[in-house]
């Protein structure tokens, strides 16, 4: 299971600078998204390729029916962070972890690990056991996230195929490899 301090809507200002790798001051304020952060969401998501842009109506769908599984990082009423996800309804034991946005301006500062942390101290992950996510071959920045949650928090982290560039996506995307990471107890 997650072992972590943080809560539903946490202030990680510790953490964020001990392993932030600029001089902003500025803490994160992480919290479950709301129906009025869902053009933010949108807008982030298109500054941060390689992610997949998906219609504003899906990130308002994710700021409303999803928001227990989803966290915004704010910096002084900016939206610079974004985790969409969701407990898989077949294994309850398993967070999947659907896109990670940070914005340009808060790069290199542990925020994506840091909204990780705030999403599995959420009561709704007390019961997760894995955490799951589906990145390709070219992200360097998603892979080097996951291992450093499986370095930190996990036991060993497996990589397989998911969605086969040619098999699932007829040659129009790139192979979706599916790591899972089973968490120490």
């Amino acid at each position: 299971m997650w072992r972590s301090k943080t809560t539903d809507t946490a202030v990680l200002e510790s953490e964020v600078r001990d392993r932030k790798q600029t001089q902003t001051n500025t803490q994160f304020v992480f919290r479950k998204p709301a129906i009025k952060d869902g053009g933010n969401i949108y807008r982030l998501i298109t500054q941060c390729p390689p992610l997949d842009v998906n219609s504003a109506y899906c990130n308002f769908l994710q700021a409303t029916h999803f928001k227990e599984t989803c966290v915004v990082a704010e910096r002084e009423g900016d939206v610079q962070g974004f985790i969409s996800g969701y407990i898989r309804p077949e294994q309850p034991d398993t967070f999947f972890v659907w896109q990670v946005a940070v914005s340009p301006k808060a790069r290199g500062e542990g925020l994506a690990l840091s909204m990780i942390e705030a999403l599995m101290a959420r009561k709704v992950s007390s019961n997760i056991r894995f955490i799951e996510t589906t990145i390709t071959e070219d992200n360097a920045g998603s892979w080097a996230l996951f291992k450093k949650v499986d370095r930190l928090y996990g036991t060993g982290g497996q990589r397989s195929v998911f969605l086969d560039e040619q098999e699932h996506f007829n040659g129009e995307h790139d192979t979706e490899y599916l790591f899972r990471i089973p968490l120490k107890k």
